[in-house]
């Protein structure tokens, strides 16, 4: 590219002629392209955000992995937990019981998974025994028949610390008028809160040995729950303990796939978003073919004088070409910036905007947490810039091939 070329395609897009018309269109295009690229960021980095936060909030509150009986409960869980403890990778292993139960308070009911565990060994595992905003997990001792409720499931309750309500086993009680549910009043020692709904709304804290006597399970359990250095390899280490352990066979199952369906459909929702949003990327880059387009309309007579003075169609298409690209440059690199300027005070703008209409767009019933974080990845914002050049150096092609093949007799011919 010759200097004279990049001289020529920067002085068209500055034109003052026709009180500069063409420049405002091409500022246009420039904002239309900042403003798709902008959004297009801003949605990705909100699904990445969303993913990330998920996924911690879920690792700090439930275990990186299980470990279950094929043929029911863990008998001998004791000698069990001592030599998982030994497997390399593992940093603790605790046992609970757990199942489906009805729990009651005057006339509200909820179901909920009611889970019996250790206190003194629950914090090696979860970060639940941190969550307690009121009580303590070391309240659950044995015989004494407490609970800890989630904050939500304790408001659909309406109970507070120091009442009490009703656990429906599922196994039934044989008598001579039937089989009757098994139940049993249990205390209500605290509340936690873990931010997550599905938690808050769904779980309860029992002694272990007081879910043995509710689900009449001797002194076998459900499985082992175990807490790995490194969670993001959960899959493999916990089927990696599994086979150290030989035995019977067990049953094991870790994070990514006790709630795979929530990053699954984050994957497919990042996807479609990204190819619904790369449509206003597209209609706003091919806006630039209008621009040259009446750029070169509008220099028929100086492309004329260009190629008598010896220009060749390609020094004519490499000036026109240059205008596009630059556009499209101008435009992707400002709505990367405003991208993540917008993603980066993404919460402030949220809350604001909720002050002000005097609503919340985000409910943790439904999208399990009720911030809005984002999250911006490198990866994302080179993705769209990249898609958002191709599509601005594509539409180029039309308007410079056109000037290039302008005629210079014709041009000139009523001048």
């Amino acid at each position: 590219m010759s200097a004279y070329e990049w001289l020529i395609g920067t002085r068209y897009l500055r034109s003052a002629h026709r009180r500069g018309f063409v420049s405002f269109v091409a500022l246009m295009s420039v904002c239309g392209l900042m403003l798709g690229v902008a959004t297009l960021v801003v949605v990705l980095s909100v699904m990445n955000g969303f993913e990330r936060e998920l996924r911690t909030r879920i690792l700090a509150v439930t275990s990186h992995a299980t470990l279950m009986g094929m043929a029911g409960p863990l008998e001998d869980w004791r000698a069990l937990q001592q030599q998982v403890q030994k497997q390399p990778g593992v940093q603790a292993a605790v046992p609970y019981i757990e199942s489906q139960a009805m729990l009651a308070h005057g006339q509200q009911l909820a179901g909920a998974s009611v889970r019996g565990v250790l206190p003194q060994e629950e914090a090696r595992a979860t970060g639940l025994a941190q969550r307690v905003t009121q009580g303590s997990l070391a309240a659950l001792t044995p015989g004494s028949f407490g609970i800890i409720l989630g904050s939500a499931l304790a408001r659909e309750l309406d109970v507070t610390v120091g009442g009490t309500v009703v656990v429906i086993a599922p196994q039934g009680t044989a008598t001579p008028t039937g089989v009757v549910p098994r139940m049993r009043r249990f205390n209500v020692v605290g509340i936690f809160e873990s931010g997550m709904y599905e938690f808050d709304r769904g779980l309860a804290l029992i002694n272990l040995a007081d879910g043995a006597r509710l689900f009449r399970t001797g002194e076998g359990i459900t499985g082992l729950r175990l807490a790995f250095a490194d969670p993001l390899r959960a899959p493999a280490l916990v089927q990696r303990v599994a086979r150290a352990l030989g035995g019977p066979g067990f049953y094991v199952t870790d994070w990514t796939q006790d709630h795979a369906n929530f990053f699954r459909s984050i994957e497919i929702t990042k996807s479609m978003l990204f190819m619904i949003l790369l449509m206003l990327v597209a209609v706003a880059a091919f806006n630039i073919v209008a621009t040259l387009v009446m750029i070169v309309k509008e220099k028929q007579t100086d492309i004329a004088i260009l190629r008598t003075l010896g220009a060749a169609p390609r020094n004519v298409l490499l000036t026109f070409a240059l205008q596009g690209a630059l556009i499209g440059l101008a435009g992707t690199l400002a709505g990367a910036l405003l991208g993540k300027l917008l993603a980066d005070h993404l919460e402030s703008l949220v809350r604001g905007l909720e002050r002000l209409v005097g609503t919340q767009f985000l409910d943790a019933r439904v999208y399990y947490m009720s911030d809005l974080p984002a999250y911006v990845e490198g990866a994302d914002v080179l993705k769209v810039c990249a898609v958002a050049l191709l599509l601005c150096v594509l539409a180029t092609i039309y308007p410079a091939w056109r000037a290039a093949r302008t005629a210079p007799a014709e041009a000139l011919r009523h001048e």
